[in-house]
This record gives structure tokens, C-alpha cells and sequence, in this order.
């Protein structure tokens, strides 16, 4: 088992930023480099049951949500979105503050 854990870190270990930043990209003149959030993840197991027989399994994934690009054009590099992109990313966030915020309003109350 502890094999597999030591091939998967050697396969991901390079990974980082290429999941974060695209390669460049020209189009119609304007270098483009995509932007996204990228994360993944990796477990395995193994046991034995009642009897004494011994199994083991492993599993993993990733997801990648495109969160927009960096475009540039005659010398003016900006950041333009992809809204759907930020709106995955912002949900959570912004569920969790209000969750917080609510929380210590009521402790505030008290």
C-alpha cells in the first residue's frame, strides 16, 4: 500500500500551478492565460474484516472550475472573469460568513 501512496505523490507532485494558470495563449493578437481553481484528492485503505481476510481499495479526484483569464493587449495586462466561474467559488464563502455573522449575533443577544 504504501507503494501506491509513493507512485500517486510522484504523479501530482508537478501539478500546482499548471492547474492554476493555463499555458499562454494568442488570440486575435491579445495574449490570453486562463485562470481556474483546481483542486484534488487522493485515499486508500486497507483492513480485515471479522474473519480475518484482508482487503484494501483506493480512490481519488479532482475538479477544476475556470475562474476567468488574464488578457493582454497593447502592453495592458487585466483580469477579466467568468462570473459562473466566481459565483461557484463566492457560494460557499459567502454561506459560511453568513453562518458566522449569524452565530455571533446571537451570542451578542444573549
Amino acid at each position: 500500500m504504501a507503494e501506491l501512496v509513493l507512485e500517486l505523490a510522484e504523479t501530482v507532485a508537478g501539478v500546482g500551478v499548471k492547474t492554476s494558470y493555463g499555458e499562454i495563449l494568442d488570440i486575435d493578437g491579445a495574449k490570453v492565460v486562463p485562470v481556474a481553481l483546481g483542486y484534488y484528492g487522493f485515499g486508500a485503505g486497507s483492513g480485515s474484516d471479522a474473519q480475518g481476510d484482508e482487503g484494501g481499495g483506493g480512490g481519488g479526484g479532482g475538479v477544476s472550475i475556470p475562474l476567468g483569464a488574464y488578457v493582454g493587449r497593447g502592453g495592458d495586462v487585466r483580469f477579466e472573469p467568468n462570473l459562473i466561474g466566481l459565483l461557484l467559488v463566492a457560494t460557499p464563502l459567502v454561506w459560511v460568513t453568513g453562518k458566522a455573522l449569524r452565530m455571533v449575533i446571537r451570542a451578542l443577544k444573549r
